[in-house]
C-alpha cells in the first residue's frame, strides 16, 4: 500500500489542507492499495484561485500553440499506457486487456483529436457585418465518475483547454490514482501552471465546494442523474453554466429482418463490458414476438461465456446494489435465464453476469439504471410498439437498432428519443458528439460540440 500525498495545485504537488485520506481499494480482492488525500473547501478555494490566476495567458495563447501542448499530453499518454492500465486494472477491477484496449486507448484517441481540433477550429468567424468570435468559458469544475476515469477525465480537459479555459478536475473517490497519474502526465507534456489542477476528495465535500465556488464559470459533470440533479441547482443559484452527462437505460432494438444472432451477441457483450458499468449499454434487448424465445436462448449461451471474463464491480455498495436490482427483477415476475443474485466467488466485488426474460415495461429493472452486468430482454409485437417501449423511460442517452436493410434501421432510429444510436453495430467513433436527452444530461461531450461547450460567443459589428 502506498500513501499518495498532495494536490497539483498551481503546477506542483502541494499538501493537503486537512490530514483524513481516502483508502483505494482493489475491488478484485478488497484490499487497500492505496490513500489519497481528502480534499476541503480549503483545497478547492486553492485550486480555483491557480486556475482562476492562469486563465488570462492560457486564453490568450494562439491556438496553435494550445493544440502543441495538446499533442505533447497525448505522447505522454501513450509512452505511459502500460502504466495507465495497470493503474486502471487496480483501482476498478477491470480485466488487463480491456484496460489496454480501451481504458487506456480511448483518452489517448481523444487527446489527440483535441490536439487537431484546436489547430484547426474557428475561433473566428465573419457573418454579415459583424465578427463573431469563440471565446472560454473561463474556469471550469470538472467532476469525474469511476466507471471510466481516465477517459472521462480526458473528455472534459482536452476540449476545455483547446478552448484556452483553465480547469480544475475532482475524480471519484474510488478511482483518484490514475487521475494523479494523469496530473503528472500534464506536468511533463508541458502544460503552464494552474492551467490544470487536481484536488482528490469525496463528492459531498469537495465535489459540492467546487461546484459552489463563485470562481468557476462551468461546472461538467458525468454521473448519476440525482448529483447531476444537485449540481444544476446549485449552478442556478449563481446562474452558471453547467455540461451533464447523467444516466440511461439504452434500448438494443432487433427488428425482425435483423441478424438475430449476430445482434443479440453483440448486444450481451455490449451490456457485460466493463462489467456493466457503463452508462451507455444497450441494457434492454427488445425483440419482435416471433423471434423471442431463440433470442432468449441465444442471449442465455452468450452470457454464461463471461463468467470469467469480467471484472468486479467496483465497490461492495455497488455490489450490493446490483444484487439488489436482481433481487427485485425476480421478485417482479421476471424470468432469470442467466445468472442470479449470488455472488460468483467469495472475494472481491464480483456480479454474475444475469440475463432476465418476461420483462415488461414498468418493471424497475426496465426503467432503472442498474449498472452491473444485467440485461433485460423485453417482447414487442410491431415496429410501433418497439418504438414505444424504447422511448418509454426518462432516459435517452444512448441504442441500438439493427435490421436487414440498413435504411430500415437509420429510419427507425430517427424516431428514437436518444443521443446516439448505433446501427447493426456501428463502431465508437470519438469525434461524433456524445450525450443524452431527457433526464440524461444537458450537453455535449467530444468532437467539435464537445469543444463549443467550453466556449462563449462575442459578436463585433462593424
Amino acid at each position: 500500500m502506498k500513501a499518495y500525498d498532495g494536490m497539483y495545485l498551481g503546477g506542483a504537488w502541494r499538501p493537503a489542507a486537512g490530514q483524513d485520506v481516502i483508502e483505494v481499494v482493489n475491488p478484485a480482492d478488497g484490499q487497500v492499495i492505496g490513500t489519497v488525500p481528502a480534499g476541503t473547501a480549503e483545497d478547492v478555494d486553492a485550486a480555483v484561485r491557480a486556475a482562476r490566476a492562469a486563465l488570462p495567458d492560457w486564453a490568450a495563447t494562439p491556438p496553435a500553440e494550445r493544440a502543441a501542448r495538446l499533442a505533447a499530453l497525448r505522447d505522454v499518454l501513450v509512452a505511459r499506457t502500460e502504466e495507465i492500465a495497470e493503474t486502471v486494472t487496480a483501482e476498478l477491477g477491470s480485466p488487463l486487456k480491456f484496460s489496454q484496449a480501451v481504458h487506456a486507448a480511448v483518452p489517448i484517441a481523444v487527446a489527440g483529436s483535441y490536439a487537431e481540433l484546436a489547430a484547426t477550429y474557428a475561433f473566428e468567424e465573419k457573418t454579415g457585418n459583424s465578427v463573431v468570435h469563440h471565446e472560454p468559458v473561463g474556469v471550469v469544475a470538472a467532476i469525474t465518475p469511476w466507471n471510466y476515469p481516465l477517459h472521462q477525465i480526458v473528455a472534459k480537459v482536452a476540449p476545455a483547454l483547446a478552448a484556452g479555459c483553465t480547469i480544475v478536475v475532482k475524480p471519484a473517490e474510488d478511482t483518484p490514482l490514475v487521475a494523479r497519474l494523469f496530473a503528472d502526465a500534464v506536468h511533463e507534456a508541458g502544460i503552464p501552471a494552474g492551467v490544470f489542477n487536481l484536488v482528490t476528495g469525496l463528492g459531498p465535500v469537495a465535489g459540492q465546494a467546487l461546484a459552489e465556488h463563485p470562481g468557476v464559470d462551468l461546472v461538467s459533470f458525468t454521473g448519476s442523474t440525482a448529483v447531476g440533479r444537485g449540481i444544476a441547482a446549485i449552478a442556478a443559484g449563481q446562474v452558471k453554466k453547467v455540461a451533464l452527462e447523467l444516466g440511461g437505460k439504452s434500448a438494443n432494438v432487433i427488428l425482425p429482418t435483423a441478424d438475430l444472432a449476430k445482434a443479440v451477441n453483440v448486444g450481451v457483450a455490449n451490456v457485460m463490458s466493463n462489467s456493466g458499468q457503463t452508462c451507455s449499454a444497450w441494457t434492454r434487448m427488445l425483440v419482435h414476438r416471433d423471434q423471442y424465445d431463440e433470442a432468449v436462448d441465444l442471449a442465455a449461451t452468450a452470457a454464461a461465456k463471461y463468467g470469467e471474463r469480467i471484472g468486479p464491480v467496483v465497490n461492495a455498495k455497488q455490489q450490493a446494489r446490483v444484487r439488489g436490482y436482481i433481487e427485485k427483477g425476480v421478485a417482479e415476475g421476471a424470468r432469470l435465464v442467466a445468472g442470479g443474485p449470488e455472488a460468483p466467488r467469495e472475494t472481491g466485488y464480483f456480479v454474475s453476469p444475469t440475463v432476465f426474460a418476461d420483462v415488461t415495461p414498468d418493471m424497475t429493472i426496465a426503467q432503472e439504471e442498474i449498472f452491473g452486468p444485467v440485461l433485460s430482454i423485453l417482447r414487442y409485437e410491431d415496429e410501433e410498439d418497439a418504438l414505444r417501449i424504447a422511448n418509454g423511460t426518462v432516459y435517452g442517452l444512448a441504442g441500438a437498432v439493427w435490421a436487414g436493410d440498413e435504411a430500415e434501421a437509420v429510419a427507425f432510429a430517427r424516431r428514437m428519443e436518444t443521443g446516439q444510436v448505433d446501427i447493426n453495430g456501428g463502431r465508437f467513433n470519438p469525434l461524433a458528439p456524445f450525450g443524452g436527452y431527457k433526464q440524461s444530461g444537458v450537453g455535449r461531450e467530444l468532437g467539435v460540440h464537445g469543444l463549443a461547450e467550453y466556449l462563449q460567443t462575442k459578436s463585433l459589428q462593424f
